[in-house]
């Protein structure tokens, strides 16, 4: 099964590009769109960042392809996951949605570090608002997109560094 014809490591370094770019539009959407992230959005650009870190240490380290192409597929579902549940709280009906928290700031500064981070991953309230669609999707359904597609890429990766240096 040969499905690309690059290296792994170069594919590993498109990989984090493509979430150098997520982050990308997510910051335009924050300061030039002035959208404000919600908790859950803010754990959805962590885990790009952490799906981003895992394709970069797998482009330069350059050994252990098909266990980089596991670990950063997870990252990649664990990120699927927080968007998923984005999505869900987006779709309830308005009398079944969470109540609204104090911004974060507040959070971080008043709260034990324990009640943020579950904040941060069940949502609150302001993560039911959309602010901003594409083609009829939200962010959440965009990013829950690009999650999957990253790990679907970081999967074909696990293949292809068999088959890549099978080749050699």
């Amino acid at each position: 099964m040969y499905f690309v014809k690059i290296s792994p490591r170069l594919s590993f370094f498109l990989g984090f590009v493509a979430c150098v770019l997520l982050l990308s539009v997510g910051a335009y959407l924050q300061f030039v769109e002035e959208l404000e992230p919600c908790p859950l959005c803010i754990s959805q650009r962590l885990a790009i960042l952490a799906t981003g870190l895992s394709f970069l240490i797998a482009a330069i380290h350059n050994r252990g392809h098909k266990i980089y192409a596991v670990v950063t597929s997870m990252t990649a579902i664990v990120g699927a996951c927080i968007s998923a549940r984005h999505i869900w709280i987006q779709h309830l009906p308005p009398d079944e949605v969470p109540e609204c928290s104090p911004g974060l700031e507040y959070v971080f500064q008043h709260f034990p570090l324990a009640d943020t981070i579950k904040l941060m991953l069940t949502g609150t309230g302001e993560c039911a608002k959309v602010d901003w669609t594409l083609l009829g999707f939200s962010i959440p359904e965009w990013t829950l997109v690009a999650f999957l597609s990253l790990a679907g890429f970081a999967l074909l990766q696990y293949f292809n560094a068999k088959n890549y240096q099978s080749i050699d």
